[in-house]
């Protein structure tokens, strides 16, 4: 069959499938997209270099969506390796099954397609995809995903003149099948070789195209996604202030800014208003706590503007042990907006999480060391392996024994879990509606980001040192952000909270792709008791399968009544 009818297929079927499948309502619309995955040439810094393209684009096409659509992406892999997308901070209530990751789904092989069905219900706000096959992150696969409020939900904030998406990330020239090449040879990345700002990087001075057109008096709003593999990276425009009103789906407090720290995996949306003398101005993005600075610029243009920008470029926030302090201080003003209306994660206990009682605490360490002379990097002490078969796949169909163990790391890590670490699929066996606090402790000399999959988290704490249960009487319990990505800076931690209340198997990971793909992620499995159709959704029909449940009988589906 051939590729349109193939889609074709798809589109006529996939409604059907959604209804009985997904169970949502009819009012809820269907948004349909048909994407090829490709290799291309492409020269975010200047040199060009073999990318991965959606649709001949990098940054990929963005998807511009509504609160509770169902989203229908048909993915064609043209590419000679295994591809898997995931949809960065979609929480895919009870549908690990489209997560997209190692641990979930089995990939999309060299010249086949799978369709991707999910509904972004009750979410808001500024997400992208990427690629979690390999480094394939590196080259590209990656762009925008924006989630708009219903008509009759109100915003906080007046209807900007446009919207833009801006995706920026560090950036290596070599691409990712040389970047993998050293990672399984034991060594490690090098620096970047400089910053991308939508597939550009642009130098003080230099012709260079418009990235975005405002005109005086009106206010814009720039959607800004940390895409990049390592780096955490500092936004300005220069002779504009930033107003900071959402941040991984959920609406802030509406503090300004001269410049925001944004670290990998985490996206912003700020408005800014053109209130200057009409001509250029640089946007300008640069690496934050890294030996050797990068900085990429971009041109901000005014309609009918004359002149061109400035050379003197607003300065970077201070480095060393006072940057982190002042970045510190800045992740400290961010407070949830509890006076928005929108579509709020985790609704048991949303608006006074910080009166529910704790049933678990789980606190994790990172470590980096060598196991057999290559590099790994681990959780306390246990450095995740992905396994031919999806961990997912073999719970489901009852054979996860012949696969991994659960909870081979303990909730406290022992001594010397630093010093040995053990290869191994990490996964941590939850409590279906439990309320647990993790706390995320760096002991090494390098920043961290963290991400869990299927899941917003209150964002409660971070502050140098070590964790102790007496830290608790510094949390923020009235209005941390409600968010998926968590920064950690050297030697300190970082307190999250949330009720596992989302059924299925989730990625909990570093979001700084080279300690993701050498061990540095676990999984949570979130089982339902009930086994029943209110919880989780069952194995869609469409899932390609592979490794040892390839050949075996489908389990007895769930039922909305349960076991």
């Amino acid at each position: 069959m051939g590729r349109v009818s193939t889609f074709t297929v798809a589109v006529a079927t996939t409604a059907l499938l959604m209804c009985l499948w997904v169970g949502v309502q009819a009012e809820d619309p269907y948004l349909f997209f048909e994407w090829n995955v490709s290799y291309g040439t492409i020269s975010p810094l200047g040199v060009p270099q073999e990318g991965i393209l959606i649709n001949g684009q990098f940054p990929g096409p963005k998807i511009n969506c509504t609160s509770n659509n169902n989203i229908v992406v048909n993915v064609f892999n043209n590419l000679d390796e295994p591809f898997l997308l995931t949809w960065y901070g979609i929480q895919h209530r009870k549908n690990s099954w489209q997560d997209g990751t190692p641990g979930t789904m089995c990939p999309i092989m060299p010249g086949t397609n799978y369709t991707y069905h999910f509904q972004v219900k009750d979410q808001i706000g500024s997400f992208y995809y990427f690629p979690t096959t390999g480094l394939h992150r590196a080259s590209g696969g990656i762009g925008g995903l924006q989630i708009h409020s219903r008509n009759l939900i109100p915003v906080p904030f007046d209807a900007p003149a446009d919207d833009y998406s801006v995706i920026i990330g560090d950036w290596y020239t070599k691409g990712h099948k040389a970047l993998k090449k050293l990672l399984d040879s034991g060594r490690t990345l090098a620096r970047p070789d400089g910053i991308q700002i939508n597939g550009k990087s642009g130098k003080v001075g230099e012709q260079q195209p418009v990235l975005f057109t405002m005109e005086a008096g009106k206010t814009y709003r720039y959607r800004v996604c940390n895409v990049g593999l390592k780096t955490s990276l500092n936004l300005r425009i220069q002779g504009h202030t930033l107003k900071l009103v959402e941040m991984d789906g959920s609406h802030t407090v509406q503090n300004v800014y001269d410049s925001l720290d944004i670290h990998v995996g985490q996206c912003f949306s700020v408005l800014v208003t053109a209130n200057q003398e009409p001509k250029d101005y640089y946007m300008v993005v640069s690496s934050r706590f890294t030996k050797h600075p990068l900085t990429a610029v971009g041109i901000v243009r005014y309609a009918n503007g004359k002149g061109p920008a400035s050379a003197e470029l607003p300065p970077p926030p201070p480095e060393t042990a006072n940057g982190i302090a002042w970045s510190i201080n800045q992740f400290r003003s961010f407070r949830w907006n509890l006076t928005a209306s929108a579509a709020r994660p985790n609704p048991q206990g949303s608006y006074h999480y910080g009166k529910i009682n704790i049933t678990r605490t789980i606190r994790l360490v990172n470590s980096r060391s060598y196991v057999n002379g290559n590099l790994r990097y681990a959780i306390n002490g246990v450095s995740h392996k992905d396994e031919s078969t999806p961990l997912k796949l073999a719970e489901y169909y009852g054979i996860h024994d012949k696969v991994f163990k659960y909870d081979i790391i303990k909730d406290e890590p022992e001594a010397e879990a630093e010093k040995k670490v053990a290869l191994s699929p990490n996964v941590v066996n939850a409590t279906f509606r439990n309320f647990v606090e993790i706390i995320l402790e760096n002991h090494e000399k390098t920043i961290q980001t963290w991400h869990l999959d299927g899941y917003s988290f209150f964002a409660v704490a971070i502050e140098p040192g070590r964790w102790s249960p007496e830290k608790r009487k510094n949390y923020n319990l009235v209005d941390a952000v409600s968010r998926h990505n968590i920064q950690v800076y050297p030697g300190s931690w970082a307190a999250i909270m949330t009720t596992l209340d989302n059924a299925g198997m989730w990625n909990m990971r570093s979001e700084m792709w080279e300690r993701f793909y050498l061990g540095q992620q676990l999984y949570i499995s979130v089982l339902s008791p009930a086994r029943s159709l209110r919880d989780e959704y069952n194995l869609p029909d469409d899932t390609p399968l592979c490794g040892i449940v390839k050949d075996l009988p489908k389990p007895p589906p769930y039922s909305i009544h349960g076991t």
